[in-house]
């Protein structure tokens, strides 16, 4: 649960900087973004709900693994799109896709065994980029920047952006 917090809070702060600077980026559209951040982690839903169920119940092969990738960051994001007015989805796509990459670049510098990230551009290619080992998904640190990071812009849009 740690990783989507930090998630979570990485794209509020990320999204939040970037509404300094473009005007129809207020809090409402920053929470839409935050929601791309934690498509990635669909796949621990895999937890409570066996992935040979859905099968059995769809009737076709399921993995919830690709929930974790590019391709599937795309095709939820274009779901989630959906649920809301036509007019608005030219807006949303952009912003849950954005909040679903920002997940997966974080998800980049995790440590690995063998130094390469997973495949995260799936579909589009099989390619493990290197990662910088930077932290492990339990280590509290991680949780401890993110939240570090998220408070100071909090602050910084509170006093000195609304001010």
């Amino acid at each position: 649960m740690a990783d989507l917090l930090s998630h979570l809070l990485a794209a509020y702060a990320l999204f939040t900087v970037a509404s300094w600077r473009i005007d129809w980026l207020d809090r409402q559209w920053v929470v839409v973004g935050m929601g791309g951040a934690a498509i990635p982690d669909l796949v621990k839903v895999g937890i409570v709900l066996d992935s040979d169920t859905v099968e059995t119940v769809l009737g076709v092969p399921f993995s919830y693994s690709p929930l974790s990738k590019l391709g599937g960051v795309l095709l939820v994001a274009g779901l989630i799109s959906l649920a809301f007015q036509s007019r608005y989805w030219r807006r949303v796509y952009p912003l849950v896709v954005c909040g679903g990459l920002s997940s997966l670049l974080g998800d980049g510098l995790r440590a690995y065994a063998d130094g390469r990230a997973s495949a995260w551009l799936y579909p589009f290619t099989n390619w493990r980029p290197p990662t910088p080992s930077l932290y492990v998904s339990s280590d509290p640190r991680a949780l401890v920047v993110a939240l570090v990071f998220a408070a100071v812009v909090l602050v910084l849009d509170r006093r000195v952006v609304d001010a």
